[in-house]
């Protein structure tokens, strides 16, 4: 089971550039690779995940979309999103 985390942002977003910080302590705490991608650089993955805003941020499990955040993400929502899916890689894998 593979668990990939990427967020979505353009330049100008003022909640892109809210969430960054809050992306770095979120990497520190947990240990986790968070992939930051310019959605207006990147079109392809507009609709290939359907984003509608940024920032949104994805936890993809097995490269299917797990958990959706669309709009600022709070640390403790964030963290929580992602630890819930790191137990089921840890129990499916332990």
């Amino acid at each position: 089971m593979a668990l990939r985390v990427i967020s979505f942002y353009q330049e100008g977003c003022m909640g892109c550039e809210e969430q960054a910080p809050i992306l770095r302590e979120v990497r520190k705490s947990l240990g986790v690779d968070i992939e930051e991608i310019d959605a207006v650089k990147n079109p392809r993955y507009i609709g290939e995940y359907g984003l509608r805003v940024t920032p949104t941020i994805l936890v993809l499990v097995d490269d299917r979309v797990a958990e959706r955040m669309e709009g600022l993400v709070h640390r403790e929502d964030l963290e929580a999103a992602i630890r819930r899916h790191m137990r089921e890689e840890t129990a499916q894998n332990g």
